[in-house]
């Protein structure tokens, strides 16, 4: 599984990133065939107190998942996005699984 870091409007710190990627890697035990992830931080104007935003797309053979999640912190966006995506991995394997 390749992990992309994209920091849009800031330099993303090295322990913003290592949590990144130690979030992500845990998207594996939910879906194996997980092919690419990219994940966008940005700092959404005017500078407020909910105004980091996280978007992660997730790439899997036949399709590609997206959620995007906007909080006080990058970290907390960051697991509302792993959250979400774990869920989205969840329903697209149940859809596999039927075919």
């Amino acid at each position: 599984m390749e992990i992309k870091i994209q920091s849009i409007h800031f330099d993303a710190t090295a322990s913003l990133q290592a949590f990144i990627e130690k979030k992500v890697a845990k998207l594996e035990k939910t879906f194996e065939d997980i092919q690419k992830v990219d994940v966008q931080c940005k700092v959404v104007k005017p500078a407020t107190a909910q105004n980091k935003e996280v978007g992660m797309t997730v790439s899997v053979p036949g399709t590609t998942l997206f959620v995007e999640k906007v909080s006080d912190t990058f970290e907390e966006s960051c697991d509302l996005c792993v959250d979400s995506m774990r869920v989205q991995l969840q329903k697209f394997k149940e859809k596999l699984r039927n075919r």
